[in-house]
């Protein structure tokens, strides 16, 4: 799920680590809107209101906005530079430091959240944006663009495309792709809505206590793909030392 790249990744990789992500990327959504009303996941609105402010002469406030689209952005590169710099000298880590510097992000704001919600509340809006903006850059790089987890948008507009498409391709290598794409796209929205459903439930009791579940999620899905892998590896290994004996 994190460890495998290029062409040795297939749809159940993607799958895997879609319904991680876009889970997390639902809570985090529903708990900055909740918490400061401000969406925490993408930038689009946030560029509207720039925008607007602008005309209204309001330039303090369109600042404000302006850091919202600057830190999600500075997440994205923060996330690709890390890659970039540890391919180089551990392969396997590339895509986990990321993660693991957004579930240290999110278990901070865990605990400090409610005090930045009285002092800073813009604060907290660009952690939240710059943990998402580490998460998009690094699941569109592992899965070489296939699969995007912190908004919908663009997810409902290529399945719109996709569905209509099942009426006209007709051939079984075109239909699989299609099915595939279509499948790996409701698994994104679906856990999205779970993850942002169960922060609204949990909201009301944990209020932003709730990173800290998108946190331990983080971690116990780097974990478990840590321990598969050492399971498939040892597997390999024991396979190829009976055949050696044979």
């Amino acid at each position: 799920m994190f460890t495998h790249k290029g062409k040795t990744r297939t749809l159940k990789h993607n799958l895997n680590i879609a319904s991680l992500l876009s889970f997390v990327a639902g809570i985090v959504n529903v708990a900055g809107f909740l918490s400061v009303q401000r969406l925490t996941t993408n930038v689009t609105g946030h560029f509207a209101f720039f925008v607007d402010e602008i005309f209204q002469l309001r330039f303090w406030q369109a600042f404000i906005f302006f850091l919202y689209i600057f830190f999600f952005f500075l997440g994205s590169f923060v996330s690709n530079f890390i890659v970039e710099i540890i391919a180089k000298k551990n392969d396997r880590l590339i895509y986990i430091i990321p993660t693991i510097l957004e579930s240290i992000i999110l278990f901070s704001l865990a605990i400090f959240g409610q005090f930045l919600i009285s002092q800073n509340p813009n604060l907290l809006v660009c952690s939240l944006l710059f943990s998402m903006g580490l998460q998009n850059s690094l699941v569109t790089k592992i899965s070489n663009a296939t699969v995007r987890t912190t908004h919908l948008t663009g997810l409902f507009t290529d399945l719109g495309i996709e569905l209509s498409q099942l009426f006209f391709y007709k051939q079984k290598d075109q239909k699989d792709k299609l099915n595939s794409s279509i499948k790996l796209r409701l698994t994104i929205i679906i856990f999205f809505f779970l993850g942002g459903l169960l922060g609204g439930i949990l909201y009301s009791n944990l209020k932003l206590y709730i990173l800290a579940i998108a946190a331990a999620i983080l971690i116990t899905g780097i974990i478990y793909d840590g321990l598969k892998l050492r399971m498939i590896m040892h597997h390999r290994k024991h396979s190829d030392s009976k055949k050696n004996v044979i």
